[in-house]
């Protein structure tokens, strides 16, 4: 089943984000935000009042900002990928992010829902970005479920106040009325930190995205300016700062699973 409608795949989600940090020191926080879930072969063809592609708007969406800078198309930079790594591929491929607004944006985490010519999924490349302007994925092969499992090591540097020797455990509900992104981090004693947005579909229209726009204000000041405020109560709370590592040598990690076989 796929979002598909006779407004097309790409929407509008609105919801919450929370993060709730269990150790070593408590700490909690959440907000509202709202995601843009884009059909990449609709891209050329969201003509909208107050959406830019690739330009200035009160919204904005420019591929610039994502995969790897250089404003190829996105969906020829993903595919590649899939092809390397044996991955079924040349079907839809739908990101989840937030927009630009008035210019600015920050997505910590994008989602790149990957489809097989017959429509059924069958990965997700999960786009990392951290506040000192780096960037890396994880692409992991994924059933074609409503409700998706899966893990990795973590390989990428995003909080100062968290190791590297992690893993992730990823929950995901595919976009369709509903969707729901919870990332787990864990040690090797257990549960750290839990993130998550959950969100409910809205037709991609002027009039919701203004409508967005108007109920979820703090966004336009920006959420890298909200990362750094929580960031200083985790500081004051004791948290010590760790190393920055140097990037990892490839910029997508692939799973071993979606290696091809031997």
């Amino acid at each position: 089943m796929t979002p598909l409608g006779r407004e097309g795949a790409s929407g509008l989600y609105t919801g919450l984000v929370s993060h709730a940090r269990v150790k070593p020191r408590k700490h909690k926080l959440a907000y509202k935000i709202f995601m843009l879930l884009i059909d990449l072969d609709e891209l050329p063809d969201l003509k909208l009042k107050t959406l830019g592609i690739g330009r200035f708007n009160l919204f904005g969406f420019d591929p610039k900002r994502f995969g790897d800078s250089s404003g190829r198309p996105l969906k020829a930079q993903i595919e590649a990928t899939l092809a390397e790594a044996g991955i079924p591929h040349g079907g839809p491929i739908r990101m989840l992010a937030m927009p630009q607004i008035l210019g600015r944006a920050f997505n910590p985490l994008t989602v790149y829902f990957c489809h097989a010519p017959n429509q059924a999924l069958s990965a997700i490349l999960y786009e990392v970005n951290n506040t000192f302007g780096e960037r890396h994925s994880y692409l992991i092969p994924a059933p074609n479920a409503a409700l998706i499992k899966q893990g990795c090591a973590k390989e990428f540097y995003v909080s100062p106040f968290m190791d590297m020797d992690l893993s992730y455990a990823f929950r995901i509900l595919r976009p369709e009325e509903r969707v729901l992104v919870a990332v787990d981090t864990s040690d090797a004693e257990g549960l750290i930190l839990t993130a998550s947005f959950s969100g409910e579909r809205r037709p991609l229209t002027d009039r919701e995205l203004v409508k967005a726009w108007l109920t979820h204000p703090w966004m336009t000041v920006g959420v890298v300016a909200a990362i750094h405020v929580e960031a200083l109560k985790i500081w004051l709370k004791g948290e010590k700062v760790r190393v920055r590592p140097p990037l990892p040598e490839r910029a997508v990690t692939v799973s071993p699973a979606a290696k091809l076989a031997a």
